[in-house]
């Protein structure tokens, strides 16, 4: 964030993949982020670089904040819901599992092959960073101001995310009624899966791609919505939405680089 300036903007475009420009009130960096953010003006410059909501704005964008991992499966699994209002949004609880890279490559004792394999485990409950962006962004949509609950997890795979979420539905809604809402939102999207119905989003589905799965069901016995949603963390959740990002940015096929996955 210090390097940037206005006079930079000007002569280029930057896509940050770190967390610097995510979030619109400097107070949410020191409440989440433990830090004074230091280059305040170019925040209410900065584009969110979530493509699927944002897609305008990032094609005139100088300046884009490439979203987290967890709130790029958060926000586009629930998006739709809270658009159309239909759910009771202090109800909403998003339970998340990531692979070990989406902890980055830092040496930690936490993250030591003896420590993860064969384990599952909480992290940072009520105090991760991502959760204020999941927030903002599901405010915008919902236009009010949202507060969830996120718990995220650590399992031992590689990589690749799987968030289920939950919320009480403020109507008798069937299945088809909710599904009807997700195809008008996302029907021409390349890159987002809308699984047919009792298909359930798999990580493996989404490994080394830039898609995102989502599907849901409605628990018509305690009146929920359940929703599930899965990316791979370092491609749609990462390098690939960078990658889309830049796409946009420069007029070129959204899907360019993007249309076949890596072996890996």
């Amino acid at each position: 964030a210090k390097l940037l300036n206005e006079n930079l903007l000007k002569k280029m475009k930057i896509i940050d993949l770190s967390a610097d420009f995510r979030l619109k009130n400097p107070k949410d960096y020191e409440l989440w982020y433990k830090f004074t953010h230091p280059n305040q003006e170019l925040l209410q410059n900065a584009v969110y670089g979530l493509c699927e909501l944002y897609k305008e704005e990032i094609k005139k964008a100088s300046l884009v904040a490439n979203p987290g991992c967890y709130t790029t499966c958060s926000i586009l699994s629930l998006y739709p819901l809270f658009k159309e209002k239909i759910i009771d949004f202090s109800s909403v609880i998003i339970d998340a599992k990531s692979g070990v890279s989406g902890a980055g490559r830092s040496a930690k004792v936490e993250n030591l092959f003896c420590e993860v394999n064969e384990n599952i485990k909480a992290y940072n409950l009520a105090l991760h960073r991502h959760t204020p962006e999941i927030e903002e962004h599901l405010s915008y949509a919902a236009k009010k101001k949202i507060t969830l609950q996120f718990t995220p997890h650590l399992v031992s795979m590689q990589r690749g995310i799987l968030i289920s979420a939950y919320a009480n539905l403020k109507e008798d809604l069937q299945e088809q009624d909710i599904r009807d809402i997700y195809t008008k939102y996302y029907q021409n999207n390349k890159f987002i899966r809308l699984l047919p119905p009792q298909s359930l989003p798999q990580t493996r589905w989404v490994k080394s791609s830039n898609f995102a799965d989502i599907n849901f069901s409605v628990d018509q016995r305690t009146k929920r919505v359940i929703v599930l949603g899965a990316i791979d963390n370092l491609i749609k959740g990462a390098a690939g939405q960078a990658v889309q990002n830049m796409n946009l940015m420069f007029d070129f096929d959204e899907d360019e680089g993007l249309k076949f996955f890596a072996n890996l």
